[in-house]
Order: C-alpha cells, then structure tokens, then sequence
C-alpha cells in the first residue's frame, strides 16, 4: 500500500488553477522529487498534503486513511511533517528549545530529560552538535535548515516533506544536505522533496514527478525525465 497517495486532487484561488486534477503515489521508503516551474503549483501541492489548504476535489490518503480536511496539527499526529522553502525556526528560541516544541507535539509527545536527550541527538544527526544553547537567530542559512529538519523530524514522521531544503546553499553545502537525506531515507523514512537545483533532484530522487501549470505531465526515474522532450521544453528550456 502506497504511504501517500493523490487521486484527481485540484485546488483553484479566486478561479484560478493552482493543482489541476494531480493524481500521484508515493512508496514507503521512497524519495519523491517533484520539479516544475515557478507557478506550476508545487507549494500547493505541499500545502494540499500537509493540511494548510483543503482540496477543492479529489482525494488525498495517508497509509490508506482519506485526509481531506485534516489540519496540519491532526496529520502531524498521523505522521506527516514538513520543512518550508523560507524557514520559519521560533527565532527568540534556543535551537534546543526549537526541536522541543517538536518533541512536545508529535507522535511521541516527549518532555522532561527524556525530551532533552532526544532533542541533544536530533540535534547531533542534523549537524547542529554543539550549537544547542545558541539562540536560533544567530544561526547561519544552512543551520537554520538543519534546525527546522530537526524539528521536524522530532515529530517523529514517517513522510517528511521538504520545501526547496537546498535553496541558498552553496556547493559544498548542497552535497551535505544530499548525504543526509539519503541518511534519513536508509533509516527508514518516506521523502517528497520540491528543488530548484535539477541536478540535485535528479541525483538524490528515486522518482521524479514534474507539474507545468498546475498540472502533472511526467512521472518517472530521473533518467527518463532528464530525457522527456515536453519536460525539456517546459521546464529545462527547449535548448538544454
């Protein structure tokens, strides 16, 4: 049984068309790049399966549980979690203090020294070892993306969505978040991640999905859409 699955799903602002009858299935332990244009309704989509938008139509299923109409907080519990293209960490905060919110209202719900140490090794596994008591202001680009995977991940999800995680990183950078969601899928958790950097996706993703204009117009490997005249002409440029 898929862990996400869409079936005709559609959304429309003020008449007009952001996710255009999307019909798509995620595998337990996969990872799902979706790419597409500016415009071409990713964001949507995100916000459509983590519940900060209800579908006008069709149908959303997590573990084969109909979601429609869930918020965020009730699919948070249902394990569905998700970082966001501008990070949102609680700036006033400590990064500790960041990922015990997470602790606080996820699957688990841990708090006291429980809560600490397993805020102390989220923190360590996302590359933050170290930086606990720092206020999360003080944080760089990258770092304030390794705290909001954190926090995230503290829920304790089993599909993790991830908004541009590699938007504004340098080389080096980027080839770091690579490992490390290639680390969070061997341990066992389901990937959808929206990126602008293509060569990132192609390298990390199992499966690609693309979107032009609200609508799904290729789904396959990486080497196949790499391949794909319509996704090299709407979205990579009919001369690249």
């Amino acid at each position: 049984m898929p862990l996400l699955s869409l079936d005709k799903v559609s959304k429309a602002f003020d008449g007009v068309t952001a996710v255009k009858k999307v019909s798509l299935t995620v595998e337990p332990g996969e990872i799902l790049g979706v790419m597409g244009p500016n415009g071409s309704g990713k964001t949507t989509l995100f916000n459509l399966v983590s519940g900060a938008l209800a579908p006008d139509s069709g149908e959303i299923r997590i573990d084969g549980e109909r979601t429609n109409g869930l918020r965020p907080h009730q699919l948070c519990r249902r394990g569905v979690a998700r970082t966001f293209q501008l990070v949102r960490p609680f700036l006033a905060l400590t990064v500790s203090e960041n990922v015990l919110v997470g602790l606080g209202y996820g699957r688990e719900k841990l708090s006291g020294a429980p809560a600490r140490q397993r805020a102390a090794e989220l923190l360590d596994s996302a590359g933050l070892f170290g930086r606990s008591d720092r206020l999360a202001s003080t944080l760089t680009v990258m770092d304030r993306k390794r705290l909001e995977l954190a926090r995230a991940l503290a829920s304790s999800p089993k599909l993790l969505l991830l908004d541009e995680f590699m938007a504004g990183l340098t080389p080096t950078e980027t080839a770091a978040a690579l490992r490390l969601i290639r680390e969070l899928q061997r341990q066992g958790l389901t990937i959808v991640l929206v990126e602008h950097i293509v060569w990132a996706l192609l390298d990390v993703s199992h499966r690609i999905v693309v979107l032009s204009a609200g609508e799904k117009i290729a789904d396959g490997a990486p080497a196949k859409i790499a391949n794909d005249p319509q996704v090299i002409e709407v979205y990579l440029g009919g001369n690249t």
